[in-house]
């Protein structure tokens, strides 16, 4: 069986981090990358990637998984390098299931840069990771291995062996973007016979890992049909896409993160509930997973479809951003400074009083005539005039 890559030129797929423009890979050969963290889905590359990096930058390797490490082991190995020439590179996969104290075991190690820290995970890292090692380090996406980068590998892959044409069409596209899951497929097929059959593969595994959702583009393409059906209030097709992305192998989380997001930019305070339902299905299908996550998922869909729909809170941070950005930065009115003698408490004066916040007027946030939003408007005219 083919052996690992052991250099960006022998790695296919992930072209946008092994081509000779890539900055990962520039960054690589002139000795320069820092701390980073590698997320995409089994089977893409992190792990093979982790180690061209050590070969490239001539660096020892060190393999750890979050989920068993030790902090002694850590420790060892930083002491092991305290006074040497050379850095260890630190790989750590599923390294968004590192506890707090182990984060903080390799920040000062991070800090001085007596290691190379580099993480892998089937899920975005950032979400788990403190803002500290965050600030340290970048954090690079990879994608399924599409169908034309599979079948070059299987090509490589295949010497000793003779294979159909139909059984080497099905290992490519049964494996989902999954370059470790067509490989095993076809060691353990050659284990039964020399000659590759499409029946000896489909005894293997009867059915698709990702059924269509790996080919090229098609994942980016059924996730936006889902978040454009959800916006335009269809219910069945917004149900069909969840189908297909479910189908597809699209994990749970990545769907319900999805969700959060359109509930703020698409639904708002239209009905601030939707922002709560779907934070709350995030939650809830990250610790019940599938099957039963499907279910979690289509309510919330339907809920989202079934809202009116605001994105008043999207235009507005948008507008504030632009003017920030664009050299409109005010003095902030000394009455509401900190330890400003004053500063009127509305509290006070009934939950309302008028006061400088702004030292210019600035107009971001429109309020529209829909859902819980129009209540919002009409109480915020209804407090103005009061006063």
């Amino acid at each position: 069986m083919m052996q690992r890559p052991q250099s960006f030129d022998d790695m296919v797929g992930q072209e946008h981090l092994s081509s000779p423009s890539a900055p990962l890979r520039r960054l690589c050969e002139n000795g320069s990358l820092g701390h980073s963290f590698f997320y995409g889905p089994a089977g893409c590359g992190k792990t093979t990637i982790a180690k061209i990096i050590a070969k490239t930058m001539e660096l020892p390797f060190y393999e750890f998984n979050a989920t068993s490490i030790k902090i002694e082991q850590l420790r060892k190995v930083f002491e092991q390098y305290k006074n040497a020439l050379q850095k260890p590179l630190i790989f750590i996969d599923e390294v968004h299931r590192l506890a707090k104290n182990q984060q903080e075991v390799l920040l000062p190690v991070m800090e001085n840069n007596s290691i190379l820290l580099i993480g892998a995970s089937t899920e975005n890292p950032f979400f788990s990771l403190t803002s500290a090692i965050r600030s340290r380090s970048m954090l690079f996406e990879l994608y399924p291995v599409n169908n034309d980068a599979l079948t070059k590998l299987l090509t490589k892959t295949i010497t000793n062996q003779t294979i159909d044409d139909d059984a080497k069409e099905y290992l490519v596209k049964s494996s989902g973007g999954d370059a470790r899951a067509m490989l095993k497929l076809l060691e353990f097929a050659t284990a039964l016979d020399e000659h590759i059959t499409l029946q000896s593969l489909k005894s293997l595994r009867p059915n698709a890992i990702s059924g269509g959702s790996s080919e090229d583009g098609i994942h980016y393409d059924l996730t936006s049909a889902l978040i454009k059906s959800i916006r335009g209030s269809d219910v069945d097709a917004s149900i069909y896409y969840l189908a297909r992305l479910i189908d597809g192998g699209e994990s749970a989380d990545f769907i319900a993160r999805r969700l959060v997001i359109l509930a703020s930019e698409d639904v708002g305070n239209a009905n601030p509930q939707a922002l709560t339902l779907t934070t709350s299905a995030l939650t809830s299908v990250s610790r019940i997973g599938y099957p039963e996550a499907r279910i979690i998922l289509a309510q919330a869909v339907v809920y989202l479809c079934a809202s009116p729909k605001s994105n008043s809170s999207y235009l507005a941070i948008n507008k504030a951003l632009d003017a920030v950005r664009g050299g409109e930065i005010l003095e902030i009115p000394k009455n509401i400074t900190q330890q400003n003698q004053n500063y009127l408490y509305p509290h006070d004066f009934g939950g309302y009083v008028k006061q400088k916040y702004l030292s210019k007027d600035l107009k971001f946030y429109e309020f529209k005539e829909i859902g819980y939003e129009k209540k919002m408007k009409q109480w915020m005219q209804e407090i103005k005039r009061a006063y």
